[in-house]
């Protein structure tokens, strides 16, 4: 039995993570990583190789690919662990469009062997899980970085259908594409901790992490491994207005804006009554056309590998 499996998406970042396996292998071997490396085939699959390898004992599991990926991992390790208790080090090589949960969670993004690097060193930290759920999805689905309704899930559904650019470029014409498309905003009712909000709000993230699309900042401050969800709420506000703010949320200045709100809760419950809660996960779909969203926290669920450089 490897002491790593490498679970690689071959089709993350529209095929160009199958390009990087020599590198992987060469890398491994490099650094003298007693590995195996095994490709997914289909949605999904990741989630049953890392069942699979919790079952066979092995000690760390490392997701090859975007986000997308490292979400499947996550939950085969969470279901696994509150199935048989079995757990396993998690281990991302951010070979995929955005790579944002990566970044959040502070593994090297820079390039592979800094990634590899990071493997052979071993230094973890802690990490909290969420749990989203719909009135469309009941049975729900982990996360590690992030949920986002509304704009930002829009965002992410319009970038995920642009065939021609990669990375940063796709998501800023999704979201240039998007304040066109998506302006009204529905009436909701988010329930907190300790407080409850009603309000029209045309974006509400709920950050585990840190970044969202390979560049806008949600929750600049987010500690993963706090036990808390770091909430963004932005309300109604005008198209030109909303083109400003995007601009903010590149440099993680939005919440100056009168028209964003901070808050922190363990449990978040969105409701809409006039129109959709369109909502994605870690960049998976959760909810199209669903009314009614709930969001928990699991504090300190998966040790994951990060940058020795940087680790607190």
């Amino acid at each position: 039995m490897a002491k790593y499996l490498v679970i690689l998406n071959p089709t993350a970042d529209r095929g160009k993570a199958a390009t990087c396996e020599p590198a992987i292998h060469e890398l491994f071997k490099k650094y003298e990583l007693d590995y195996q490396l095994v490709l997914t085939q289909y949605i999904g699959h990741a989630i049953e190789l890392t069942a699979k390898a919790l079952a066979d004992g092995v000690p760390y599991i490392i997701a090859g690919g975007g986000d997308g990926t490292a979400n499947e991992v996550i939950n085969g390790m969470i279901l696994e662990k509150n199935a048989t208790g079995r757990t396993a080090v998690l281990g991302v090589l951010p070979v995929g469009r955005g790579d944002d949960f990566a970044f959040s969670m502070g593994v090297p993004t820079e390039s592979l062997e800094e990634s590899v690097a990071a493997i052979a060193a071993g230094v973890t930290r802690k990490i909290d899980i969420g749990l989203a759920t719909s009135d469309l999805y009941p049975k729900g689905r982990y996360f590690g970085n992030g949920v986002g309704t509304g704009f930002d899930a829009v965002v992410g559904f319009v970038a995920a259908r642009n065939k021609v650019l990669r990375g940063f470029a796709s998501y800023l014409w999704a979201a240039l594409k998007t304040i066109l498309l998506y302006y009204r905003a529905p009436q909701v009712k988010i329930e907190l901790d300790h407080e409850t909000l009603d309000l029209p709000a045309i974006m509400i993230s709920t950050m585990n992490g840190i970044r969202l699309g390979g560049t806008f900042f949600i929750a600049p401050e987010s500690q993963p491994g706090d036990g808390l969800l770091n909430i963004c709420i932005v309300r109604q506000v005008s198209r030109p207005r909303m083109l400003q703010l995007l601009l903010s949320f590149m440099k993680g200045t939005q919440y100056e804006d009168p028209a964003v709100i901070a808050k922190k809760s363990r449990k978040v419950i969105i409701t809409t009554e006039n129109g959709a809660l369109p909502t994605h996960m870690d960049g998976e779909t959760l909810s199209v056309e669903g009314k009614q969203i709930s969001i928990e926290l699991f504090p300190q669920q998966i040790d994951i590998i990060v940058n020795p450089k940087g680790a607190a």
